[in-house]
């Protein structure tokens, strides 16, 4: 293979028992697996999972969801987005449990509740995130139609909100949201006891597990991102799930003054020794990268030279004898004492570990390797 996703299965389970430790025994567990399982493959996520008995499955979309029943997760599997009208009827076919944000949504899925053996939903409750669910303030005018509509084969088995600040130091806007979502369950036309009350994502769960209630769902932490920074000691940190890796394609001495890559942005100072590697944004490694990323060869870090291109990279590898063509170069994850991990990628890329991980394209396969 010319370069390929690592994904290691001991990894993700071990962030899974150390986050679900963190929350307590009283929460359960929902592994967000939306984007294809944050680019690790969602079935592949869920089937390492299993054992560790999950709750259940968050996904974004009712196809991702589909897809994960279709590969035989009998598990619940909540779509935490709101979905277009012409998608309810798979969810209902696949019993997906939606998230409800509206009035005319839980109408529809109420009418295909009654046309089926039942269906359960979700109420999102928006505390200050914005983009879906109730507004907290106004229960009164939301609150009755949800109680009764939610009758016989419409099961209303859980309630939450999406905390907009937990990855922060700053606790004030984790706090206000956490009261208001606490004024609000007190305000439901329904027993809290009733409800499965879940709020907490990954940061959440790390900085302030006393918001974890009856089930927290971590998503970054699972995949190696660190999504609380300043928390965790470093035995604390989440154990890497991926490394990226190519091989070297072509290894050229240049002298001094020779230029590389689309706009010729770097010039070789001395004579210098270059590794063209086939990766690029085509596969996901973000263009910016250019002139400033690093790699592993042979247990040492190098710099990326030039530009990134769709399918390639160079590295200057002058600082190490006798590279050559085969030898494999770490974007992300270890090799020998040296590691670069997916928070210091996204760092340098000015951006998130979520993005980077998601971004990586069905081009490059992804091997199951434990690799720590």
């Amino acid at each position: 293979m010319r370069a390929w996703i690592e994904v290691n299965p001991d990894a993700l389970r071990a962030n899974f028992r150390q986050i679900r430790e963190r929350a307590g025994a009283r929460a359960a567990v929902i592994p967000m697996v939306k984007a294809d399982g944050y680019g690790l493959g969602a079935n592949w996520v869920a089937r390492t999972l299993e054992p560790l008995d999950p709750w259940g499955f968050g996904v974004a979309t009712v196809g991702e969801g589909a897809r994960l029943r279709s590969a035989g997760v009998h598990r619940p599997i909540v779509v935490f987005s709101p979905q277009p009208p012409e998608s309810l009827e798979l969810a209902a076919r696949h019993h997906l449990s939606l998230t409800i944000s509206d009035l005319d949504t839980l109408e529809r899925w109420a009418a295909l509740a009654s046309q089926s053996d039942g269906l359960d939903f979700h109420l999102e409750i928006d505390t200050g995130m914005g983009r879906a669910g109730f507004d907290w303030r106004e229960i009164g005018a939301w609150g009755p139609r949800v109680r009764q509509l939610a009758v016989g084969s419409l099961r209303w088995t859980g309630v939450y909100t999406h905390f907009h600040g937990a990855d922060a130091p700053d606790p004030t806007p984790t706090v206000t949201q956490w009261e208001r979502f606490r004024d609000a369950l007190a305000q439901l036309p329904v027993s809290r006891e009733d409800l499965m009350v879940h709020a907490a994502n990954s940061a959440a769960t790390m900085r302030w597990p006393e918001y974890a209630a009856d089930a927290i769902r971590p998503g970054i932490f699972l995949y190696g991102g660190n999504p609380a920074a300043g928390v965790l000691e470093s035995t604390q940190l989440p154990r890497s799930a991926v490394a990226v890796r190519a091989r070297v394609s072509l290894v050229r001495a240049v002298p001094p003054g020779s230029t590389v890559g689309y706009g010729a942005t770097y010039v070789a100072r001395n004579r210098e020794t270059w590794a063209t590697v086939p990766i690029g944004y085509g596969d996901g490694l973000p263009r910016v990268l250019g002139n400033q990323g690093e790699a592993l060869v042979r247990g040492r870090r190098v710099r990326l030279v030039g530009r990134i291109s769709m399918d390639m990279i160079v590295v200057d590898v002058s600082a190490i004898p006798a590279v050559s063509p085969g030898d494999i170069v770490t974007l992300i994850g270890e090799d020998g004492e040296e590691v670069i991990t997916v928070d210091e990628v996204a760092l340098q890329a000015g951006t998130i570990s979520y993005e980077i991980l998601t971004g990586f394209t069905p081009r490059l396969p992804r091997v199951e390797c434990t690799f720590d």
